[in-house]
């Protein structure tokens, strides 16, 4: 069973009748116990990333998904993948979950073109820089939906993918852990996940617009943490 944590923030059940097309169980919960006791653990998000740690943070499950993470796969999906960075710099600076090491930051600033427009609204090619598994049914070049005005940054050593906006924007990121892309590649991305060995996998983490691998991330065979799915790209892999 994939548990989608419920904490106010995001289109939790439109998430759970995707998973349901996929043939996929899933709860939308904020119940500890049923966290506990689900196979996989699926993390969404939307709106500001302080708002949206503020409100995860009163519900009490933080201590709970750390506990958790280290046992079982965690997807992020868009706000959700950001949230497991270090921190964020959206408005202000908060403190993220800390999975993934690195900063959330503005877009607008670092663009090498400042005609550009902010947010980055539209399809753009995913560039593969380290293979993964992750990939194994993704082409390199293939085109992913992106709508943000903040994206992963310094968190090179953990990047998977990035695309092009006058400046490598991260698009899939494994951390030692939307208009949703097309559906056809959040399917095989799905499929790269769960084709492979039955040995646990790092952290993913994305910050494009892709739909994600949750299809056989789901089904028992291999316990890796996230990828990501919606508009920010997020997924991540939680243990080694």
């Amino acid at each position: 069973m994939i548990a989608i944590l419920d904490y106010g923030v995001g289109n939790l059940f439109s998430l759970r009748s995707s998973l349901q097309q996929l043939g996929l169980q899933a709860v939308v919960t904020a119940d500890a116990d049923v966290i506990r006791a689900a196979d996989r653990l699926i993390l969404p998000g939307v709106g500001a990333f302080g708002d949206a740690m503020a409100k995860l943070t009163a519900t009490g499950l933080v201590p709970v998904l750390k506990e958790q993470a280290k046992q079982k796969p965690l997807l992020g999906i868009c706000l959700g993948m950001q949230l497991l960075f270090e921190k964020s710099y959206e408005y202000g600076e908060h403190a993220g979950l800390g999975f993934i090491k690195g900063e959330v930051c503005p877009l607008g600033p670092d663009l090498a073109d400042k005609s550009l427009k902010v947010p980055q609204m539209g399809w753009n090619a995913l560039h593969i820089v380290k293979d993964d598994p992750l990939f194994r049914y993704i082409r390199e070049g293939e085109y992913v939906y992106y709508v943000h005005s903040y994206y992963g940054k310094n968190c090179a050593e953990s990047t998977l993918a990035v695309s092009d906006y006058s400046i490598p924007v991260t698009g899939a990121v494994r951390a030692g852990t939307q208009p949703v892309r097309s559906k056809k590649q959040g399917a095989r991305l799905s499929n790269g996940r769960s084709a492979r060995s039955p040995k646990p996998c790092r952290k993913y983490s994305g910050n494009s617009a892709a739909a994600v691998s949750v299809q056989k991330f789901i089904q028992n065979q291999r316990p890796h943490v996230k990828f990501l799915l919606v508009l920010c790209f997020i997924s991540l892999p939680l243990f080694r």
